[in-house]
């Protein structure tokens, strides 16, 4: 098969694209075809080394963790998918090295769930990591309610634009917090936007007076403690970009594959409750620029490789 890999680390000038040996199918995996592999910070982060004292990594790496396409092959003890079903997936596994920047991918069915019909598969294709991590945080640590008012920092980003959606649909007022840019991005998405810069706090707490019941940090440092400020008396609080945030009394998060939240986030899709914007695509063997792209940001979604199964 042919995939994009990296045979030691660095930025997007290490990745290339050539033939691997196609993925063994292990008993508790299928074999998806991919039609599409969405571009995450975390890659290029992991990439250029920031994670080796938790990841190993199997030289050479296939980069990618989000995923969407079709089985085209289950291991012999799988029952949860068949040949031809549409899926989508976070393909993450305890080391680097088979990832989804490829034509095909050995994905376990802990990391995945049905595709929703109403998305394309490069919608699907954003919708895993990004939406897994709001979704984890905002009803597993901030356990958040109706009627209760949410801060979302980077509110239009691809975090933080799941964010907004995922708190509204709990019955949640979002006060969504971005730049210049992303300010109409935010109304669109229900959030009453608030922008960065001098006096933020300040407005902020024009809106919320009292303070907020829940704030979501995906930036760290500034914006970080400038949330913990934000809070109400018994606010909580969630980063998943800060360590710093346990020495605020808030939880630090990681996003892990979860099947069942995934399925959930694909029936919020099928009711029209999630979107996912899809800014720019780029063929698999320009996965280089696709990543270059992320890393510039600004584009107002999200950032999509495409494997083409018309040849």
């Amino acid at each position: 098969m042919k995939a994009i890999s990296y045979s030691r680390y660095g930025g997007p000038e290490v990745l290339e694209f050539g033939e691997h040996p196609d993925p063994k199918v292990g008993p508790d995996k299928v074999l998806v075809e991919v039609r599409a592999a969405a571009v995450n910070p975390v890659d290029w982060k992991v990439q250029a080394g920031y994670m080796d004292t938790a990841l190993d990594a199997v030289f050479p790496v296939i980069p990618g963790w989000d995923v969407s396409g079709v089985v085209v092959q289950p291991g012999i003890s799988v029952t949860e998918f068949g040949v031809g079903d549409e899926v989508m997936g976070y393909v993450r596994e305890d080391a680097l090295w088979h990832g989804t920047f490829a034509e095909y991918v050995a994905a376990p069915v802990r990391t995945l769930a049905r595709k929703p019909r109403t998305l394309g598969f490069e919608e699907a294709a954003g919708l895993p990591l990004a939406g897994l991590t709001a979704y984890q945080v905002l009803k597993g640590a901030l356990q958040v309610r109706q009627g209760e008012t949410v801060l979302v920092h980077a509110a239009s980003g691809g975090v933080g634009s799941m964010a907004v959606q995922i708190a509204r649909h709990l019955g949640a007022r979002v006060i969504g917090a971005a730049r210049a840019s992303g300010e109409e991005r935010v109304r669109e998405l229900g959030a009453e936007p608030v922008l960065y810069g001098d006096g933020f706090t300040r407005r902020v707490k024009a809106l919320a007076p009292h303070g907020v019941d829940a704030a979501f940090d995906t930036l760290g440092g500034q914006a970080l403690k400038d949330a913990a400020n934000l809070l109400a008396p018994e606010g909580r609080l969630a980063s998943v970009a800060d360590g710093e945030v346990i020495g605020l009394g808030g939880r630090y998060c990681w996003v892990r594959p979860d099947p069942a939240d995934l399925t959930a986030l694909a029936e919020l899709a099928e009711q029209g409750a999630l979107a996912v914007r899809v800014a720019k695509t780029f063929p698999l063997e320009h996965a280089a620029d696709a990543q270059r792209a992320n890393r510039e940001g600004g584009l107002g979604g999200k950032v999509v490789v495409t494997v083409d199964r018309t040849g």
